[in-house]
């Protein structure tokens, strides 16, 4: 057999080289242009600052090589990356701080504590989902970082401590001053040390058996298995390389700026290893890891300016709350300008989720019963009872308890809103709490400063969220599935951090408000009871609009794109059209529940928006069911009901574990398990009246039997318009 080797023209090589670092020296003239390293007062060029960016940027470009390392290998985002590191960081801490070990040893034993974790997560946890659709996996890695979590907070309990912040150095002494920083041992430890590890990584993927296999299966994991790759074993190791790179950062950090530990690691650092993911395309590793490097110089740099000014534009700063707009543009802008690809591995990124049965309708045949009636009507005036009656019930006790209720119903909301955008059409959004945070701004905005009624102000901020909803969705015209989602999250946290702060915008509101009586007669806020069947009057009205929604035109067009978008618009439907409505439709209910959110609560805080939310509600939505109604109020319970009913230190191990018991469990969501009841409540009903019999093919002149739950949502992750869902890859 003759093989035909290409020869790379200069040209071909220059522009691979400019694709592979355009986009980090594109960031680093823009540092440069926006935020420039001279002194707050004007002064000489601060080499230090420089320094102290590239120092951030190594231990960055760690996290994001593994986040890469792992999305080539099962193809998803890695939410508990950063989180993979902590616990064996925090035992070699605890070795150190603990039980004096020396500190080589204790680095040592957390290496081989890494490597152990990394294959514990994959066998346990990570390989029992090897055969679910992608999208899963995913959100079964942020229940994987709660878990990691309460993990490295557990650690100190063996020595009888707590988790503190800890800053371990280096023993030996070696500093350098370079303005306007000091510059130490654990510095240079930091230098020496990552980019070995990147060198290591690097020469272990091309230069052993083990790592060109591990190339090989991530281009085509069935190929692999299908010429005897182990490719679940390559798996498992990816996984601990994953972790140990995780750990080198985490380690390395503490020494430079301490390890908070049994704390999660925050968005915002995650959010700069997606931003260098996205750059690097998700698996270009030498893209993704001068990405990081140059987003290290980006970060250092916004913190130590005080404004940005550009021409007429000056903007305050402020290092807490500015990074996280800063990524998110970075991202948009990233993306906006890729080409879509073409290539196979791009076509294979496309996965089907199957995220929750969908509800189907009780059959025709079966919908005059007198017994389905009266079991209906009862199911229903017993739900709504019990929901009328919580605020007097014995078990609910205190007010506080109620108001909790209440705010239970208005997440329940948001998850209903999850539901239409990417239950119906498919689109995986991970920013929904920034259309409820721009809702609960003007809801504050319109009930005090402008006057209006709150029954008049509701629809008014709906219609606004979903206009900024539209303009958030025009990037799914062009992006899907996890660039999208990536998308939506950055938007949240800039949202979150930045355009609604205070700080920044006079016109936010900010602190307490007396809210108005209701059309002038009803004063609501005067009782929790009150507050209370204000929440589940808008929960009802929300239910009975999104019911009526799916049953239209409009949710069958959706749920057509969703399935098939080519095959729909072939039938006329504008797929834009439909995916701009579901947007709209979602950020309008979103805005809604932020509307009287902000009045339940009184006040308007960015603390009702934390970061962590916008994973843990699209969380919820996927555990509660993405199908049905019940399926988002057992998820809003099942978001807030832990947090508030258990102690701090059990709410992450309890999430953590529910989260992945329901995805590997029930795949259909907990409200999944009650329409799969009432299904074969239907079928034993069918039978007793002979309306259907046991033979699944009913003839055309019998009535077609009760069909089984069928899980349709599908959800398109990276993929190409004529792509099709493919699995994860074969197992070893």
């Amino acid at each position: 057999m003759t093989t035909t080797v290409r020869a790379t023209s200069p040209d071909e090589r220059a522009r691979r080289a400019l694709r592979t670092f355009g986009p980090a020296l594109a960031i680093v003239v823009a540092q440069q242009l926006l935020f420039p390293s001279a002194g707050h007062d004007g002064g000489g060029y601060q080499w230090g600052l420089v320094l102290q960016g590239l120092t951030l940027g190594l231990l960055s470009a760690l996290v994001a090589l593994g986040m890469a390392l792992i999305y080539r290998a099962n193809r998803i985002l890695n939410f508990a990356q950063g989180d993979l590191g902590l616990v064996p960081v925090t035992l070699s801490i605890d070795l150190i701080l603990f039980s004096g070990l020396n500190y080589f040893v204790g680095l040592v034993l957390g290496l081989a504590g890494a490597v152990l974790v990394g294959a514990v997560v994959e066998l346990a946890i990570v390989r029992r989902f090897f055969r679910a659709p992608r999208l899963i996996l995913t959100v079964a890695t942020i229940g994987l970082a709660q878990l990691l979590a309460f993990g490295s907070l557990a650690l100190p309990m063996l020595w009888g401590e707590r988790a503190l912040n800890s800053r371990i150095a280096i023993p030996f002494s070696w500093h350098q001053d370079l303005s306007p920083f000091t510059f130490n041992a654990d510095h240079l430890a930091a230098w020496v040390l990552a980019p070995l590890a990147m060198l290591a990584v690097a020469l272990f993927l091309r230069g052993t058996d083990v790592g060109i296999a591990t190339r090989a299966a991530a281009e085509r994991a069935d190929r692999a298995a299908l010429l005897g790759i182990p490719v679940g074993r390559l798996h498992t190791v990816v996984w601990s390389i994953a972790t140990v790179l995780s750990f080198l950062a985490l380690f390395l950090r503490a020494g430079i700026t301490g390890l908070p530990l049994g704390s999660p690691v925050g968005l915002t650092v995650l959010l700069s290893a997606l931003a260098a993911l996205m750059l690097g395309r998700l698996s270009n590793l030498p893209a993704v890891v001068a990405s990081a490097v140059a987003l290290g110089l980006l970060e250092a740099h916004v913190s130590w300016n005080d404004e940005l000014a550009v021409g007429p534009l000056h903007l305050d700063l402020g290092s807490d709350y500015v990074l996280a707009p800063v990524l998110g543009v970075v991202i948009i802008v990233s993306l906006a300008l890729q080409k879509r690809g073409l290539s196979r591995a791009d076509s294979d990124d496309t996965s089907s989720w199957r995220s929750a049965d969908e509800v189907r309708p009780v059959p025709r045949a079966l919908r005059g019963d007198r017994e389905v009636r009266l079991v209906r009507t009862l199911g229903f005036a017993a739900v709504a009872g019990l929901l009328v009656a919580v605020p007097y019930l014995p078990w609910i006790g205190r007010p506080g308890n109620t108001l909790k209720a209440g705010a239970v119903l208005l997440f329940a909301v948001v998850t209903l809103s999850i539901s239409i955008l990417t239950g119906w059409a498919g689109q995986v959004s991970l920013g929904q709490m920034g259309f409820v945070a721009i809702g609960a701004a003007l809801g504050a905005k319109a009930t005090t400063d402008w006057g209006l009624d709150l029954f008049v102000a509701v629809p008014l901020v709906g219609a606004a969220g979903a206009a900024v909803a539209v303009v958030v969705g025009l990037p799914a015209l062009r992006l899907r599935g996890l660039y999208l989602a990536v998308t939506t999250l950055a938007f949240a946290l800039a949202t979150t951090n930045y355009v609604l702060n205070p700080q920044f915008f006079d016109w936010v509101p900010a602190g307490s408000f007396e809210p108005r009586p209701l059309l002038g007669t009803w004063d609501y806020a005067a009782t929790t009871e009150g507050t209370y069947k204000l929440c589940l009057g808008t929960f009802a009205l929300c239910a009975l609009a999104v019911g009526g929604l799916r049953r239209s035109r409009t949710g069958r067009v959706l749920a057509a794109v969703r399935e098939n978008e080519r095959a729909a618009q072939a039938y006329g439907v504008s797929a834009v059209r439909a995916k701009l409505t579901a947007f709209a439709l979602s950020g309008f209910f979103a805005a809604v529940a932020g509307a009287v959110l902000v009045h339940h609560s009184g006040q308007f805080t960015l603390g009702l928006f934390p970061a962590e939310d916008n994973l843990l509600t699209f969380t919820a939505a996927v555990v509660g069911g993405l199908g049905s109604t019940v399926g988002a109020v057992a998820g809003a319970v099942f978001l807030k009901g832990g947090q508030w009913l258990l102690p701090d230190e059990w709410r992450l191990l309890t999430s953590a574990v529910g989260v992945l018991a329901v995805l590997l469990l029930v795949p259909g969501g907990l409200g999944g398990i009650l329409y799969r009841g009432r299904d074969q409540w239907l079928r034993s009903v069918a039978r007793r009246r002979g309306i259907v019999d046991a033979e699944p093919d009913a003839g055309p002149d019998r009535p077609a039997p009760v069909p089984p739950p069928e899980a349709v949502p599908v959800v398109d992750l990276t993929a190409d318009d004529d792509a099709v869902p493919v699995g994860s890859g074969g197992a070893s």
